[in-house]
């Protein structure tokens, strides 16, 4: 690195606050930090040549390479696939048709047993859904839970 390197040295100083904090030129100031940033230099040195206490230069560095990491990372998330499986209805026949194609066949038996009433109130529906990133998600409703499942399914969508 020459000295016609650090053309902008020392630092202009824009304006000066009534607290005696100084405002410095932004361009200059860039430039201070990418020289910072290259290989083999003195953070120090840099900045007695530009005039600004080093403490200051390395909090100047290291609040420019958050931004470049949050930037870089704000790219990632924006361009990452959906957590999210779409929902498709496929038939749109009661739940209690639903229910009884979900559920295992009755296996048929020798003796009939007398009529008692069931445990479940209403027919059962199971759904299963694998997500992208290998979340499986399980819901299993009767047919009076239509409201919760959609509402639930609404929430996920939201996300």
């Amino acid at each position: 690195m020459t000295d016609t390197d650090f053309d902008f040295l020392p630092l202009r100083v824009t304006r000066t606050c009534a607290d005696g904090k100084h405002r410095y030129d932004p361009e200059g100031k860039r430039k201070l930090i990418e020289a910072c940033r290259r290989p083999g230099a003195s953070l120090a040195g840099l900045a007695l040549k530009a005039g600004v206490n080093a403490n200051q230069l390395r909090k100047w560095v290291q609040l420019q390479e958050r931004r470049e990491v949050a930037g870089v990372l704000h790219g990632a998330i924006a361009q990452a696939p959906s957590a999210f499986v779409p929902v498709v209805l496929i038939d749109e026949s009661p739940a209690s048709t639903l229910a009884e194609t979900a559920l295992p066949a009755p296996q048929p038996s020798l003796q009939r047993e007398p009529a008692r009433p069931s445990l479940r109130a209403a027919p059962r529906a199971r759904l299963s859904a694998t997500l992208p990133n290998g979340v499986v998600l399980e819901l299993e409703c009767s047919g009076r839970d239509t409201s919760l499942v959609t509402a639930m399914i609404a929430a996920l969508g939201a996300s």
